[in-house]
C-alpha cells in the first residue's frame, strides 16, 4: 500500500471515530453570523480591551488551513473566501465531545465554530471556541504549502485544489468576474440589452475556423458547436434589436497554446445605425474603464511591461508594416501584406494597438472601404503580441454578401477547410433590411490574461482542456478501502 493509500485508509477510519462522537461526518446546514473576510475587515483595527468590552459573539465557518495541539489547548486557522483567522479552542472553555472532535480533526477539514472575538497574547485577533460543529471530512492529503500548487499540471486539472490553496489564483478568478461585471455595465449604460444565441447550429459561421461536430438523433441531423455568435446577432439587428450584446461560449476545433483553448468566452456587441470607428471609439472607452474596474488604473503590468489602455494608437494594416517591417517588400493589398503584418509585425505590437484597413480576401462579412475597395472597413485590437478583438462595419448589401460567400467557398474547394459556409438563411435576413451597423467580439479570456498578469489562458480558465490522465481513479481506490 503506498502512503497516499495508507492516509485515504486512515482518513476513512477517522471518519468513523467523528461519527461515533455523535457528529456527522458530512453535516448539514450552517448559519454563520459573519464571514471570515468580514471579520478581518471589521476588526482588524480594534485593540484587544475593545473586543474584550465589546465581547463580539459570532459563528464563523471555513476549512481547516493549520492546526496546532498543545496539550489541554489548541489553535487552528480557518480559511473561508481567501481569508484566514485563527481559532483557539481550549479544553475548559467548550463541551468534552468538541474538544475531543478538535482532536481528531485533519487539514482540510471543515468546521463551524461558535464563540466570540479577541486577541491572544502575540496580539493575533482570534476568534475564542465555544461550540464545534463538524461540517465535513477530507479525505485526501492537502498541499504541504498554502500557498500555490508548484505542480501547473494538478492546478489544471485540479483547480479546486488550486483554488483552495492558492489565494493568488482565486484573485485571477475574482478580477475575471469583475471583468464581465464592467463589460456588462458600460453596454447596458449605453442601452444594449444582453440575449442569448444557440450553441448548436446547422450551420456554422461568422469566423474563420473549424467546428466541433456532433448529431441530432431526434431529428437525425449533424450540428455543429457554434465558432461564433455572429450571423444570429445580425440577425437580431435585422429583427429591430438595434444594439444588442452576448458573452458568449465559442468552440473552435484548433489547437491549444499558451492564447488558444478549444472552448473560449467572447463577448460580442452590434449597433445599429454605428460603423466600424464608432466601434473603435467604444472598444477605447471599454477597455479603458475595464482596466479600471478590475485593477484599479488605466495603465496595467503585464509580463514587465506597463500597457496603457487609457491611450490605444490607431494604424492602418499599411502602416504598421511600413514602421515593424520597413526592409520588407510589400504590395499595396491583399496576402502579401497579411502575410507580413502576421509573421513580422504582430510579434512587435506590445502597446495597446487598434489596426485597422484589412484586405478583402480575409474579411468576408465586413463592408468594403469606400475609398478603396481592395481594402474593408475592419479594424483588429493588440495588446502583447496578442489580438484581443476584432471589429467591422458590418456588411448589409444581400448581393455582396453572397458574392463573398461564394469567394469563401471557392477557397474551401481549394482546401481552406476554414473557409466560411454559404448560409441560406442569413443572405434572406439581408434581404430583408439590414440597417448599417458596427460590430465587434472581444476576447475575454486573453483580456482576463492582460489584466491579471497570466502567462497562460489556462490560467484564466477554470477548467482548461487537458489530455486524459491514466493514473487510477480515487472511485477505485474508495471502492477498494471502503466497499460499503
Amino acid at each position: 500500500m503506498s502512503l497516499e493509500d495508507d492516509l485515504l485508509k486512515q482518513r476513512l477510519e477517522r471518519t468513523r471515530e467523528i461519527e461515533a462522537l455523535g457528529f456527522q461526518p458530512y453535516g448539514r446546514r450552517f448559519d454563520y453570523s459573519i464571514t471570515i473576510p468580514e471579520i478581518l475587515e471589521r476588526y482588524s483595527a480594534k485593540t484587544g480591551e475593545e473586543l474584550e468590552a465589546e465581547r463580539v459573539p459570532l459563528r464563523i465557518a471555513g476549512r481547516i488551513a493549520t492546526v496546532r495541539r498543545m496539550g489541554k489547548a489548541g489553535f487552528a486557522h480557518l480559511l473561508q473566501n481567501g481569508a484566514k483567522v485563527q481559532v483557539y479552542i481550549r479544553k475548559d472553555a467548550v463541551p468534552a465531545r468538541d474538544y475531543q472532535l478538535y482532536e481528531y480533526l485533519d487539514l482540510g477539514d471543515i468546521i463551524g465554530v461558535e464563540g466570540y472575538l479577541f486577541r491572544t497574547r502575540t496580539g493575533e485577533l482570534s476568534v475564542h471556541a465555544e461550540k464545534l460543529e463538524f461540517l465535513s471530512k477530507t479525505l485526501l492529503s492537502m498541499p504541504e504549502k498554502w500557498h500555490g500548487l508548484e505542480d501547473i499540471e494538478i492546478r489544471y486539472r485540479q483547480r479546486y485544489l488550486d483554488l483552495i490553496s492558492s489565494p493568488e489564483s482565486r484573485e485571477v478568478f475574482v478580477k475575471r468576474a469583475k471583468l464581465i461585471g464592467s463589460l456588462r455595465r458600460q453596454l447596458e449604460a449605453r442601452g444594449y440589452i444582453e440575449v442569448e444565441t444557440p450553441m448548436l447550429q446547422r450551420i456554422y459561421g461568422g469566423a474563420a475556423a473549424r467546428p466541433f461536430v456532433t448529431h441530432h438523433n431526434t431529428l437525425d441531423i449533424p450540428l455543429y458547436l457554434r465558432i461564433a455568435p455572429e450571423l444570429n446577432l445580425k440577425r437580431l439587428v435585422v429583427g429591430g434589436l438595434e444594439r444588442v450584446y452576448e458573452i458568449n461560449r465559442n468552440f473552435r476545433n484548433e489547437g491549444i497554446s499558451f492564447k488558444h483553448n478549444p472552448e473560449f468566452t467572447m463577448l460580442e456587441f452590434y449597433q445599429a445605425y454605428a460603423d466600424f470607428e464608432v466601434m473603435m471609439d467604444l472598444s477605447c472607452e471599454l477597455l479603458k474603464q475595464a482596466a479600471i474596474d478590475v485593477t484599479g488604473s488605466a495603465v496595467v503590468e503585464y509580463q514587465g511591461e506597463a500597457l496603457d489602455f487609457g491611450n490605444i494608437e490607431r494604424l492602418t494594416m499599411q502602416q504598421a508594416v511600413k514602421r515593424h517591417a520597413p526592409g520588407e517588400n510589400w504590395q499595396a493589398a491583399g496576402m502579401d501584406l497579411v502575410h507580413l503584418f502576421e509573421h513580422h509585425v504582430e510579434e512587435k505590437l506590445i502597446q495597446p494597438v487598434i489596426i485597422y484597413d484589412f484586405p478583402v480576401e480575409i474579411s468576408p462579412l465586413a463592408m468594403r472601404k469606400p475609398s478603396d475597395p481592395r481594402f474593408t472597413d475592419r479594424f483588429e485590437i493588440f495588446a502583447y503580441r496578442m489580438e484581443i478583438g476584432n471589429a467591422f462595419t458590418e456588411l448589409n448589401d444581400p448581393q455582396e454578401q453572397r458574392r463573398r460567400f461564394d469567394m469563401q467557398l471557392e477557397m474551401r474547394e481549394k482546401g481552406d477547410e476554414e473557409a466560411h459556409q454559404m448560409d441560406e438563411d442569413y443572405i434572406r435576413a439581408l434581404s430583408y433590411g439590414m440597417p448599417p451597423a458596427g460590430g465587434e467580439g472581444i476576447g475575454v479570456d486573453r483580456l482576463t490574461m492582460l489584466l491579471t498578469n497570466q502567462r497562460s489562458i489556462r490560467d484564466v480558465i477554470l477548467f482548461p482542456q487537458l489530455r486524459p490522465e491514466g493514473e487510477i481513479g480515487i472511485a477505485a481506490k474508495l471502492r477498494e478501502l471502503d466497499p460499503t
